[in-house]
């Protein structure tokens, strides 16, 4: 839709080329009062919800057939032909690595055909939907982008060897801490406290894993004092980079902390 509340007819025009692909899933949607309830079905003003962060778009596009923790156990999941994805494990199926430019493509739809990461042809081009839909294109990109920041930060930890979380710990954490975790680093003897072992996190938290403690210190908002000085600001260090961005720094700190929870130490 046009600021001036008309729709962009070419924009229609594509999703409504594509109903026979959208028509199964939206007529499901709208059946479990999702779709309807979120939109303004008025004539004169059709639009998608309002808010743009990627947690309500998930829980109002995607959670009926994906379930509410991304599972692929939605309350709609049943009467599909095909299984829903489990879309947690889409960086474990790609050696540790989110497919992130795949399930863009995945959602948008144009290239859907050719990406099979995410679920089957009869899942909804959301992308189309919400160009048709939105306010501006641009509203339309940051839905979408959003919406794949989330599914990422949905991940479930993984210590695969390619895992983004896995490589940055080698990078900036195994000096001190070890390769294990266990705080035996090369570079441990030579700091005036020993660094702790990173693998007793939940087991000294009462089986839980603290992940956003644990993402606090990483970040500098909370302290750890161990060795010379209070550990590294890897925070600081990754908005220091030249690509850096909010986003990026974000995720790379995700990704050391799903890390961290994938090598705790499990009581038997």
């Amino acid at each position: 839709m046009r600021a001036d509340g008309t729709v962009r007819s070419g924009a229609v025009f594509r999703a409504v080329i594509r109903l026979s692909r959208l028509a199964v899933a939206l007529v499901v949607a709208v059946s479990a009062g999702t779709v309807a309830a979120g939109w303004d079905q008025s004539p004169r003003k059709l639009q998608a919800i309002e808010s743009l962060a990627g947690r309500d778009n998930y829980a109002m596009y995607c959670s009926n057939c994906h379930g509410a923790e991304a599972r692929g156990d939605g309350p709609l999941a049943g009467a599909l032909t095909t299984q829903p994805a489990d879309l947690t494990v889409l960086a474990r199926q790609n050696g540790g690595v989110f497919p992130r430019a795949g399930v863009a493509a995945a959602i948008a739809g144009p290239e859907r055909e050719t990406v099979r990461a995410h679920g089957s042809a009869v899942m909804p081009a959301w992308g189309e939907i919400f160009t048709a839909l939105d306010a501006s294109d641009q509203r339309a990109r940051q839905r979408l982008d959003n919406l794949v920041r989330y599914l990422e930060s949905l991940q479930s930890s993984s210590a695969a060897v390619n895992d983004q979380g896995s490589q940055l710990f080698r990078t900036h954490c195994a000096t001190c801490h070890g390769i294990d975790g266990h705080g035996s680093g090369p570079m441990a003897n030579q700091l005036r406290r020993k660094p702790p072992d990173l693998t007793l996190f939940a087991s000294r938290n009462g089986g839980v894993f603290p992940s956003e403690r644990v993402r606090r210190i990483i970040d500098g908002r909370d302290v750890a004092s161990h060795g010379i000085s209070e550990m590294p600001v890897w925070g600081d260090v990754f908005r220091n980079t030249k690509e850096a961005t909010d986003a990026l720094v974000k995720a790379r700190i995700d990704a050391i902390v799903r890390y961290l929870e994938a090598i705790q130490a499990r009581s038997a």
